[in-house]
């Protein structure tokens, strides 16, 4: 959600929007043993491909000659108020032939991603999947014709990556004006409408891994929807893991982002983790919690938009998240043509060749012992304790104030674990490391505990 459209329109739900004060998120009947059984896959993950794909990916951030700069590109119908039976005309437009599910699927999975999440449908009410309840949808609608989440949810099954869906709440096919606290008329058949919807996503594609809801600042929403909304995601698929846009989060959090205020993580209220946006916390969060971050600066596809985060940039941020015991949900945002862009799979790539030596580092690993270090960050897992080198030191590597006896340390991308010799000194950890970085972008050195 854009800046200065939730400004603008916060004075009419912030009353809607208040302080729930109810912060501790429980599934009925599950115990804590039960929770962690099925946040266990989530946990171990740590990273996955974002996707946002849909009718904005046509205009691609211009509309009639114009080019929208201030708001990401699946904002275009908000941007220009551009009214429904207008915007809906695109649908004649979207003919994605060059889409393969397995080749976006193989993307993911070379980057070293264990999940995936596609938007099913977003704030403009379109849906990319076959669904019953509206003609408004990839298959009906468009001269495309396919399925794209029902060959997604397959192509993941086929390559072992977890599938999941994401969801708005925010309707502006429904609504009155395409405005960002948008009135939906009729608003308990709308529920229904959506709730028929997700009926559709959570019986007709097979297991999801998870199902990410949005919009939830719209002032018809609020926790008993979304209660209403969990238990029935819940009943349909018990394993299914959600976020916490599922209920509704406060007005801080949603303002605190768009002003780009560090916030802290809480527990959400309906869900299983918090969803921080285009920012990594400052501080150690206390729940399961994932941010969910562009490549460039729009989540849609937007022609113009080349402001690429480098490599280096992206990956320390998934190794900056991890060990602060979060996952990282990476976006990308496909053509028109069916095309993920090729800055978006070059950076995958890239990232990919980091993970295939360094990934025993990231994945199943939580929230390292040392915080806040000059050189880098730390995560951890029984028995080890993993040092992300970011600043290569000339002489010796220096880790403070190490609480944990240290057996032996090693490089990771050593496939010989060749002994690095070790020492104490005034209460630190001193490693006597080679005098060039193995990694440019960040080396892993392994302590055995």
């Amino acid at each position: 959600m854009d800046r200065r459209t939730f400004i603008k329109a916060a004075g009419a739900g912030a009353g809607i929007m208040a302080w729930n004060g109810n912060l501790l998120a429980a599934v009925p009947g599950e115990s804590q043993a039960d929770r962690d059984r099925r946040m266990a896959w989530w946990r171990e993950a740590r990273f996955g491909m974002f996707i946002h794909w849909g009718l904005y990916a046509v205009p691609a951030g211009v509309w009639k000659g114009q080019q929208e700069k201030g708001k990401p590109a699946e904002w275009l119908m908000n941007a220009f108020q551009i009214p429904d039976a207008e915007y809906s005309q695109l649908a004649k437009q979207f003919n994605p032939v060059k889409f393969e599910a397995r080749a976006w699927a193989r993307i993911a999975k070379n980057a070293g991603m264990k999940y995936l999440v596609i938007t099913s449908k977003h704030h403009d009410g379109f849906c990319m999947f076959d669904s019953k309840l509206t003609d408004y949808n990839i298959v009906a609608a468009t001269p495309f014709k396919r399925d794209v989440i029902a060959e997604l949810a397959k192509a993941c099954a086929d390559e072992g990556i977890r599938f999941g869906v994401y969801y708005s709440q925010l309707d502006w096919h429904h609504a009155v004006k395409p405005h960002a606290m948008a009135r939906i008329p009729n608003f308990p058949q709308y529920l229904k409408y959506m709730e028929g919807q997700l009926q559709e996503l959570l019986t007709h594609y097979g297991p999801f891994g998870s199902l990410f809801f949005d919009g939830d600042w719209m002032p018809q929403w609020t926790n008993r929807e979304g209660r209403e909304v969990e238990t029935l995601c819940r009943q349909l698929q018990p394993q299914l893991v959600l976020n916490d846009r599922a209920g509704k989060r406060p007005l801080i959090k949603n303002l605190g982002a768009l002003l780009k205020i560090p916030q802290a993580v809480a527990t959400p209220a309906v869900g299983d983790y918090a969803t921080p946006e285009q920012e990594i916390p400052p501080r150690l969060p206390r729940c399961d919690w994932e941010t969910c971050m562009t490549m460039n600066d729009s989540w849609g596809y937007k022609s113009f938009d080349q402001n690429w985060k480098s490599t280096t940039a992206l990956v320390r941020n998934l190794i900056d998240i991890v060990s602060k015991g979060g996952n990282f949900l990476l976006n990308v945002g496909p053509t028109g043509e069916g095309l993920i862009p090729e800055p978006s799979v070059e950076r995958l790539d890239e990232i990919g060749k980091w993970m295939e030596k360094n990934g025993e580092s990231i994945y199943g690993s939580g929230a390292g012992p040392l915080q806040k270090l000059s050189w880098g960050h730390t995560t951890q897992k029984p028995g080890k304790i993993y040092l992300h080198v970011f600043a290569w030191p000339s002489g010796d590597l220096v880790v403070p104030k190490l609480k944990q006896a240290v057996q032996s340390a090693y490089l990771l991308e050593d496939t010989k674990q060749s002994p690095l010799p070790i020492r104490s000194a005034n209460g630190d950890l001193v490693i006597q490391v080679p005098g060039q970085a193995p990694n440019s972008i960040s080396s892993t050195v392994v302590l055995a505990v």
